[in-house]
Formats: structure tokens, C-alpha cells, sequence
């Protein structure tokens, strides 16, 4: 076969150092959007982008050329890189070291996006490392609850 065919559509999650308030409600969309622009300069496609202030959501389709630990570190690099020097006030912004990335069926598409769209409405009952946890715990990931929130 000489092409290589690849549908990997990943839902990827990582918050602020140490899950801080860092992202305020206004600078969301822009970052959102900043974050989706990341993606389509680097042959990824990410079909939603969400969050709150502490944390991100991304849905991203990726190329067989990149591997998740170099999407995630091109996102989150770049996003951090452009607060700083977008908005000084956000000089001290940060991504957390670690991210989680849990591959997405297509007939689960509209409903992760779905979800990816509603976080602020998600997050009146849920906490966010209530909602990590249950994320690991139903795709079988293992983990020790001492230290998967640093």
C-alpha cells in the first residue's frame, strides 16, 4: 500500500500549574481560538476547544506525522508563549507538566464536542479532579491518587 490512512481523534485535557485560576473568563475565547490556529499551523485539526479558568479541553484529529507528546508540547508551549507576550498581565501563566489524551470513536465525535462546549455548565456540580479521575478510570488508565494532581 503505498499512502498511509490515519483517523486518530484524540480528547486531550491539561490544566493551569497547579490547577490556579489563570485563564480569565475574557481571554478564554481568544486563547480557545489561539489554541485551534496552533493546531491548523501544525497539520492537526482540532475540532473543538474549551475550558475554564484552570484547565483546557481539546479535541484534536491528528496527522500520522505527529505524535501526541509533540502535539501537546507544540500546544501548550505556543498557547503559553503567546499569553506572555500578548498579555503582559499574564506573564506568570503556565500549563501544568503532564496532560491526559484518550482516543475518541467517530460515533462519539458530536458528543465529546458536545461536551468540550458545556464546560463551564459541566463544572457547577463537577470538579475538575472528580472529572479527571472518572476520565481515568473509564478508559482503564491507572494511577496512583497521590500523584496524579502533582
Amino acid at each position: 500500500m503505498p499512502h498511509s490512512y490515519v483517523q486518530c481523534r484524540l480528547h486531550c485535557i491539561f490544566s493551569t500549574k497547579a490547577r490556579r485560576n489563570l485563564i480569565p473568563a475574557d481571554v478564554q475565547p481568544r486563547l480557545w481560538a489561539y489554541i485551534g490556529g496552533i493546531a491548523r499551523e501544525n497539520a492537526m485539526t482540532a475540532l473543538a476547544v474549551g475550558g475554564t479558568s484552570n484547565y483546557a479541553h481539546v479535541l484534536l484529529a491528528l496527522p500520522a506525522t505527529i505524535t501526541i507528546a509533540q502535539a501537546m508540547q507544540l500546544i501548550k508551549g505556543r498557547s503559553s508563549l503567546w499569553l506572555h507576550e500578548t498579555l503582559p498581565p499574564m506573564s506568570g501563566f503556565a500549563w501544568q507538566e503532564g496532560y491526559a489524551a484518550f482516543s475518541v470513536s467517530a460515533s462519539r465525535i458530536d458528543e465529546t464536542i458536545r461536551y468540550i462546549q458545556q464546560q463551564d455548565e459541566h463544572h457547577r456540580t463537577l470538579s475538575f479532579e472528580e472529572e479527571f479521575k472518572r476520565f481515568l478510570e473509564r478508559h482503564g488508565v491507572e494511577y496512583d491518587p497521590r500523584y496524579v494532581f502533582g
